[in-house]
């Protein structure tokens, strides 16, 4: 009975790749779905694994980017972000998008987790990690952002979190797995 469970009910009829660019495509699905019925669906598959990463200083205090995001049409506040090719280590991506957008270095490395950020309608993946021993170089932005860098305490953070000032999904799962790991006194510096 269990393995059941992990067999796919869905059945596709045909599909149909309807946008595609270096980031993204989007496919239409003519299916079957699984009561039997015949269905639709789309998915937006992503062509980079989305690499977060929360930087920690010795007197843990994290950095937070701000930015205008296009598809919200409002500004931001999120942990350090970006993509990373599927086909390279996501620890050098991060390296890559911490030194890009904050000019920050990190002598020491741990993963926080992974996660699929919306599996109803993509494939999207993650992973997060904490950054700690850090070193201030200069920040090497993409021509596509104007980044604000905001240093903060850790519980500001938090505490942007539970006000809705950070509503950005990845940032919300990597703080709160530093909370996590504060709480259960288990965070590596």
């Amino acid at each position: 009975m269990q393995e059941e469970q992990h067999i796919n009910p869905w059945k596709i009829i045909d599909e149909k790749i309807e946008y595609d660019n270096s980031w993204i495509s989007l496919t239409h699905y003519n299916t079957i779905n699984p009561s039997g019925g015949k269905s639709i669906y789309g998915k937006v598959h992503f062509k980079n694994t989305a690499i977060g990463i929360v930087p920690v200083d010795d007197e843990m205090n994290t950095y937070l980017v701000g930015q205008f995001r296009f598809t919200l049409n409002q500004f931001s506040w999120e942990i350090p972000e970006g993509g990373c090719p599927t086909n390279e280590n996501p620890l050098l991506g991060a390296k890559r998008e911490l030194l890009e957008e904050t000019g920050l270095k990190a002598n020491r490395w741990q993963v926080l987790g992974t996660s699929h950020l919306s599996n109803s309608v993509s494939d999207e993946n993650s992973v997060f990690y904490l950054a700690s021993e850090l070193t201030q170089h200069e920040a090497e932005p993409e021509e596509t952002e104007l980044l604000h860098i905001k240093r903060v305490s850790l519980q500001t953070a938090f505490d942007m979190i539970d006000e809705g000032e950070i509503t950005d999904a990845l940032s919300i799962l990597a703080l709160r797995k530093v909370q996590v790991l504060l709480l259960k006194g288990k965070l590596k510096l």
